[in-house]
């Protein structure tokens, strides 16, 4: 058995063609899907990068992991405790160790565990790969390791591979060489004249006017990433940035899936292509950045194709990344653990069988802290810290109408707000009597000056805003932080 895991980061579903996107971004990806299996409903419990993976790979719910973070306390995985044995259940019982109980040997080629020193990362590989850069290199550099390992392992019949590309992520960074294949095509938006003006006068971090984050700085070093957008040129290289990302990428796969071809193990070999997270490009007035807990954040594109299993087929149910860890380990033969908090699809895959849940919960806790639901055609998204965007306490989107998140509609469903923030609070309880700990990593961010990409920069976010025309948002943000 071997297992290809191509993990992209920063790739949001509609901008693949095999989810309908009308740019050519994923040729090679998509043929994937027509050899395999496409979810349509998967989602990230836990956003962004460092909370994502470590949900994936643990098998558990931030909130009982505890990293739901990117800096403080809540930036590391909670320690097993007083019950860990001479090794730990979790790091025993992780993603890439299911492969391992199954028999194969595993590798990795990913700068993820040193940017966000989460080493918990590299548990169950036999090798890890780390090219340097700490997630800021691109694929040119990434490729030339994974194919190099897969030719020096042609003759070996079991192995698992991980495979990081980092392209789609802000700040895009496809190498200049590569061009950029849409120039010349039509530049199709949601984001007409008067959504763009909107954009520019609210409060927000990584929004229109600060793609910096806080600032319209633009490093020389990343020239498909400007500091700002000004009018619909503008806008369209930021979509040409993170597009030409993405097709980058698929072209770095497609060499990966080619050299399968010549090995002659193509057919034999499972491929998963996955990503830790979406992109807003424009939703809630962000652009360039995975910083709440909605619908582009936090819905990702999963694509299967296993020996033996279903072809051309669509799965449209709710899952989570985290039940892919007990779905491997009922196709390859391996044991559950009770830590785990995942639910097994591994029908749908072995026999088309549509399985799935009634509702998500999904979180962010590195940029806001929010907690939504996710059921039916509705998001119900609750706030704690708005992370200096001012957001509501509520937000109800129907996403299947509004997919870009621009009619906030709590005020005329308010039955549809209190049915999702009843299945927050029973997800929570849930979670709360499994956790081994009595405190709420969300309270802990909390706790420690909220989200780890604020700290610091309420004054100097204040003053742009106040140099930039937007005093009324600099009015409200002070009004309300400066307490």
């Amino acid at each position: 058995m071997r297992v290809l895991f191509i993990d992209i980061d920063t790739l949001r579903p509609d901008h693949m063609g095999c989810y309908g996107y009308y740019r050519n971004t994923t040729p090679h990806m998509d043929k994937i899907s027509e050899e395999g299996i496409r979810f349509d409903n998967y989602y990230c419990a836990d956003a962004p990068c460092l909370p994502s993976r470590a949900s994936l790979v643990s098998g558990m719910f931030g909130i009982r992991n505890g990293a739901v973070g990117h800096g403080g306390t809540a930036g590391d995985r909670r320690l097993t405790g007083r019950t860990r044995d001479f090794t730990d259940i979790v790091d025993d019982n992780n993603f890439h160790n299911i492969f391992r109980h199954a028999g194969l040997y595993t590798a990795s080629v990913s700068t993820f565990p040193e940017r966000h020193s989460s080493w918990w990362f590299n548990a169950g590989f036999n090798e890890c790969y780390n090219v340097g850069g700490r997630g800021s290199e691109s694929g040119e550099e990434v490729l030339p390791v994974a194919l190099d390992w897969l030719r020096r392992n042609c003759d070996r019949d079991d192995w698992f591979l991980h495979v990081h590309f980092w392209d789609p992520h802000t700040p895009y960074r496809a190498p200049e060489s590569f061009g950029n294949p849409f120039e010349n095509e039509p530049f199709h938006t949601w984001i007409d004249k008067d959504v763009l003006e909107m954009h520019k006068k609210v409060s927000s971090p990584h929004g229109i006017n600060e793609l910096n984050m806080y600032n319209d700085a633009t490093s020389p070093r990343y020239p498909r990433q400007l500091g700002k957008a000004e009018n619909e040129e503008e806008l369209r290289q930021i979509f040409d940035g993170y597009d030409c990302g993405i097709r980058y990428t698929d072209e770095c796969v497609g060499q990966i899936l080619d050299l399968l071809r010549e090995q002659g193990i193509y057919d034999d070999t499972a491929v998963i292509i996955t990503s830790d997270h979406g992109e807003n490009m424009g939703e809630l007035a962000i652009y360039s950045e995975h910083a709440t807990a909605d619908y582009p954040t936090c819905h990702i594109p999963f694509l299967l194709k296993w020996p033996g299993g279903q072809k051309g087929m669509v799965e449209s149910s709710f899952h989570y990344s985290l039940d892919l860890l007990p779905t491997m380990a009922d196709l390859l033969g391996v044991k559950h653990c009770s830590n785990w908090d995942g639910q097994s699809y591994a029908k749908a895959v072995t026999d088309g069988v549509q399985t799935g849940r009634d509702s998500l919960v999904v979180s962010q806790m590195a940029h806001v802290c929010q907690r939504s639901a996710r059921f039916g055609d509705w998001l119900y998204i609750r706030t704690y810290h708005d992370g200096f965007h001012l957001f509501p306490k509520e937000m109800l989107f129907n996403v299947k109408e509004d997919p870009h998140e621009q009619h906030d509609v709590k005020e005329q469903y308010p039955e549809i707000c209190a049915q999702g923030a009843k299945i927050i609070l029973d997800w929570h309880d849930e979670q709360m009597m499994k956790s081994d700990s009595q405190i709420d990593p969300l309270w802990t961010v909390m706790q420690e000056d909220g989200p780890y990409h604020t700290h610091g920069h309420l004054e100097e976010y204040i003053q742009r805003l106040e140099q930039t025309g937007r005093q009324e948002a600099a009015r409200l943000l002070r009004a309300k932080y400066n307490k």
